[in-house]
């Protein structure tokens, strides 16, 4: 359960930042919903393999390589979803933070509503 509202708290956080960021377009309500599945499924598989195998550059640029590699995760979900664009590497860097944070600020709200339920009971 919960993790299905990650997702949908991540496809309304991908609509905003369509909505915000020039040079990134989503078609709608469901391709936003398809961005935030493959996100989280490439998060979930690539993401691992490609952190091992530029360990030696992340730790050189002291993990600010990890933005890098979010940015290609973007880049891969533009290419994997037709109706999501991304104008270019920075602007998916860029997208890649900003969603970060979106995602931060709402998952803390969910977080907040784990615990008042534990109180609860």
């Amino acid at each position: 359960m919960k993790s299905i509202l990650k997702i949908i708290l991540t496809t309304i956080a991908v609509l905003i930042l369509a909505n915000v960021l020039p040079g990134v377009s989503v078609d709608g309500f469901m391709t936003s919903l398809w961005v935030a599945i493959v996100l989280s499924l490439l998060r979930l598989i690539v993401r691992p393999i490609l952190v091992i195998l530029t360990l030696p550059i992340t730790l050189v640029t002291f993990g600010l390589f990890l933005l890098v590699i979010n940015g290609v995760l973007i880049l891969l979900a533009d290419y994997f979803i037709e109706g999501f664009e991304i104008n270019g590497f920075w602007i998916a860097v860029l997208f890649s933070i900003l969603l970060s944070i979106f995602q931060s600020i709402l998952f803390q709200f969910l977080k907040e509503d784990v615990k008042q339920l534990n109180r609860r009971n």
